[in-house]
């Protein structure tokens, strides 16, 4: 599948990694010397120097046979332009944009067939708010992924020495047979798509899969008590922390803000009813103890330097803070936070890479959720009648080694499933998978051969 990206910043780079990797045929587009100076050394992929809104530049880097375009500079105006162009010149392909200001997503029929013909809009900042609100509805989660419109969610916990879960063997785990299943489990630097024999160890991050409703119940397995939030504390009055605060407000939750830009605090007393703006270094400890910090039930670091957010969320986190979510941008980053005892750690590309992926997969996928270090992947697929995995007791089903499903949803019936389990045509899956499995789980998916003959 050949891909064109424009836009080799930070989101740019990650999705040209993420499908480099699958051995995708990428072209990156970039009028910055340096970031494509970058891209050359680092990935396996083809880059131009130039403009993403150039005809000639987008003729050069193959958009008459491409099957996708990708605009994700920090420009909306470059990226609707790129797709525009796009359009007049592939009127077939695959169009997806980065979008942040509101008026233009305010105006939905700019992206119709009619016009732009847009199949997909990347709102990294709503995608963050969305992030953030369903974290803080489950406590103790490192993260939280809706699929199925929620009545399936993908929750991960980290393991401390005294859970109830360390040390049990999956295996003996039949009490909560039928509510929740473990998908996948991070040790260290490995992942591990696990089997019954396997074992859960201290520090492990272990993803389960469990119905919606059942959340308090695995809450309960795993002794987390449930607070309420009311007091929040965001350090970073950006767009995603401006957002976050008016979203906050809505609750009508105690929220104060810290930032060090005067207007943006202007901005946000003058604008929100209940939220509160204070002007000031958020990696100050006398200025965060002044303002009582470690009362919060919640501190949430979103400025633009992740070293910061660390640090910010470390001090919060020694001051008596219940819970801090610390936005981290560099992947290689995630662990070592998660090792050093901060509790969940949100990284705003991830999102974009999980909305592009479901373009590019096989079978008919209708959601894509890398984890953790993105060499591991949940799916979410409807069965196809011609695939292989259907009308099969599951312990005949020829899984590739490395993925195992998590779930069916067969209307209205949520199935955690067994070896004696049958998948039937268009039913909903929920499947784990190793990133090198993945194109033989794709074949699985998919229709078989002999349906054409």
């Amino acid at each position: 599948m050949r891909i064109i990206i424009v836009g080799a910043g930070d989101v740019g780079y990650v999705i040209a990694k993420k499908l480099s990797e699958e051995n995708q045929d990428v072209v990156l587009i970039d009028k910055d010397p340096k970031k494509i100076r970058r891209i050359g050394e680092n990935l396996d992929v083809q880059t131009f120097w130039g403009s993403g809104t150039s005809p000639r530049m987008l003729r050069d880097a193959g958009i008459e046979d491409a099957e996708m375009l990708v605009a994700a500079t920090d420009s909306d105006e470059v990226n609707l332009i790129a797709c525009l162009l796009a359009r007049h010149l592939n009127r077939h392909m695959i169009k997806i944009a980065r979008v942040k200001n509101s008026e233009y997503l305010a105006e939905k029929d700019l992206f119709h067939k009619e016009l732009l013909g847009i199949d997909l809009i990347i709102n990294t900042r709503a995608m963050m708010v969305d992030t953030i609100l369903g974290l803080m509805a489950v406590p103790g989660a490192s993260e939280v992924i809706d699929f199925v419109g929620g009545r399936i969610k993908l929750i991960s916990f980290l393991i401390t020495g005294e859970s109830p879960f360390a040390g049990r063997r999956l295996s003996s785990l039949k009490g909560q047979e039928g509510n929740v299943l473990v998908g996948a489990i991070v040790r260290g630097q490995k992942i591990l798509i696990p089997s019954g024999r396997d074992t859960i160890q201290p520090h492990d991050l272990v993803y389960f899969v469990v119905r919606g409703d059942d959340v308090n119940r695995i809450l309960e397995d795993l002794k987390i008590k449930a607070r309420p939030i009311t007091n929040v504390i965001i350090v970073g009055a950006g767009e995603t922390g401006i957002a976050l605060a008016a979203a906050l407000d809505e609750k009508r939750l105690h929220v104060k803000v810290i930032d060090e830009d005067s207007e943006r605090c202007k901005h946000l007393a003058t604008t929100l009813k209940r939220v509160i703006a204070i002007k000031g270094d958020g990696t100050d400890r006398d200025l965060l103890r002044e303002e009582n910090v470690g009362d919060s039930d919640l501190l949430i670091a979103l400025t633009g330097d992740e070293e910061s957010n660390i640090l910010i969320s470390l001090l919060a986190k020694g001051m008596g803070t219940k819970r801090t979510i610390t936005r981290v941008s560099k992947l290689s980053y995630i662990p070592v936070v998660s090792d050093i005892g901060l509790d969940t750690v949100i990284n705003p590309r991830m999102a974009a890479v999980r909305a592009i992926l479901q373009y590019i997969r096989q079978g008919k996928i209708i959601s894509v959720a890398p984890l953790r270090d993105e060499h591991v992947e949940a799916l979410e697929a409807e069965a196809l009648e011609t695939s292989d995995i259907v009308n099969t007791p599951l312990k005949d089903v020829r899984f590739p080694e490395g993925a195992i499903l998590g779930a069916i949803v067969r209307g209205e019936d949520i199935i955690i499933p067994r070896g004696d389990t049958v998948v039937l045509p268009h039913d909903r899956l929920i499947v784990f998978a190793l990133q090198q499995v993945i194109p033989d789980l794709e074949k699985l998916l998919t229709v078989k051969l002999e349906y054409f003959a």
